[in-house]
């Protein structure tokens, strides 16, 4: 795929920051960054110079409408340092051996900067503190008794880490998306109640410890649960069986998954739950909030258009509270949160298609060249593949319906003199 973004953080020194324990330092001074490095989006031409980048909108456009973004900046800065550290072969490696990208790091940058995101606070997320928090958890795994003894079969020294952190340092599983904080790595380690993809994280990173301190005399991999109730367990690689491979989460796939899933809970189009999220971002500005993509008549008028009602309204208090930095029920969205989480994926260069996502959001937002571009670049992505399923279809036609409307818009008479509406994120009327 072509590179959609160029991020090139500022040159980082190699000394190690203050407050990490030793078993985190040592890092090398960081290369600058290119949303390709690693790259294995679908439908790339490694031969193929990538084309100019589209700019990334979200910390400009709030820039702006006044709302400061040096903490956020700072954050996607540290998330693009380690997603620069990325080789392809490091990429495709479980997390059980976590090579190049610091994995929790990134997750904390992430934290961070959607921290910032909402919260307007004066004061950064502290990175470093849950870093800290992160290696006291795996040292506490020798300091509370938990290792066994020397030469202990992979199961039972397994079972002793199993017990440590699900029993005695009380880590559970947290099902659905209803909220959002356990996704985040911070809010985890604080409330040791999160997500599959968080607690698997917390795992590979005790085990990175273990390996880093000599104590780990065999390959482990992790097996990432797909049910809605299993933890992460780590299990020895030698018993291992041709029908574990969905089960192994790579170092890039979990950052993947972390960020989608965050896309997902955040995004503020979701009333059909049967589409896509593009479909609904592009059907939203046909059918309104509170109707989005919903065709389907029920058995009374009136029960649609109160429903419809009660939405519209519950939408704007979400939005006024956000405004106000008050956290608010995912079930509503959250653009901000939505659009980091896409420029992120875009960073990853997994797959088109968050090129097309993110375009949408832009359309809501009042950036319609910056849409127009990230269609573009979206469409010579995938140019020359055969679309065969109904969805996909469906979803090529909206992107030509977006792309044309947005033409029209952008063909106005002084559209060109107009600057981009910063109105979205200053609407502090009343929500009712």
């Amino acid at each position: 795929m072509s590179c959609a973004a160029v991020w090139v953080p500022s040159p980082c020194s190699s000394s190690p920051a203050p407050g990490c324990t030793a078993w985190r330092r040592g890092r090398a001074s960081c290369p600058s960054f290119r949303a390709c490095a690693g790259g294995d989006g679908a439908g790339g031409d490694p031969t193929r110079p990538p084309p100019p980048s589209p700019r990334m909108v979200l910390h400009d456009s709030l820039d702006e409408a006044g709302v400061s973004t040096e903490h956020a900046r700072a954050a996607r800065e540290g998330f693009a340092k380690q997603v620069g550290r990325f080789t392809k072969l490091d990429a495709g490696t479980s997390i059980a051996i976590s090579r190049g990208a610091d994995l929790a790091r990134a997750a904390l940058c992430v934290a961070a900067e959607d921290d910032s995101l909402v919260s307007h606070s004066s004061v950064p997320l502290p990175v470093e503190a849950f870093v800290a928090r992160l290696d006291d958890l795996s040292s506490g795994f020798l300091a509370d008794g938990y290792l066994p003894p020397a030469g202990a079969p992979p199961k039972v020294f397994l079972d002793h880490l199993d017990r440590y952190l699900y029993v005695h340092k009380g880590f559970r599983r947290k099902n659905g998306s209803s909220d959002g904080r356990a996704l985040y790595l911070h809010s985890v380690l604080t409330c040791r109640l999160g997500s599959a993809l968080i607690l698997s994280l917390i795992y590979s990173e005790i085990l990175k410890m273990l390996r880093l301190y000599g104590l780990l005399e065999f390959n482990v991999e992790i097996f990432f649960p797909h049910d809605l109730n299993s933890l992460p367990r780590g299990y020895d690689k030698l018993k291992s069986k041709v029908g574990d491979e969905p089960h192994i989460m790579t170092s890039k796939s979990l950052l993947v998954e972390i960020l989608k899933t965050l896309k997902n809970t955040f995004w503020p189009f979701q009333s059909n739950q049967y589409s896509s999220l593009f479909l609904n971002a592009v059907s939203a500005n046909q059918h309104g909030p509170g109707n989005v993509g919903d065709n389907q008549e029920r058995p009374h008028g009136n029960i649609r258009i109160i429903d419809s009602a009660i939405e519209m309204a519950a939408a704007k208090a979400a939005q006024h509270r956000l405004m106000r930095g008050v956290w608010t029920n995912v079930r509503f969205g959250d653009m901000r949160r939505a659009l980091s989480a896409c420029e992120r994926l875009i960073l990853l260069n997994h797959d088109p298609c968050e090129l097309r996502d993110y375009a949408a959001l832009l359309y809501h937002c009042g950036y319609y060249e910056d849409c127009l571009q990230y269609l573009a670049s979206y469409q010579t992505a995938v140019a020359g593949q055969s679309r065969n399923n109904p969805l996909e279809m469906m979803e090529d036609d909206a992107v030509n319906t977006l792309r044309a409307r947005v033409c029209l818009i952008l063909a106005e008479d002084g559209w060109s003199s107009r600057r981009p509406a910063t109105g979205y994120w200053t609407k502090n009327s009343e929500p009712w």
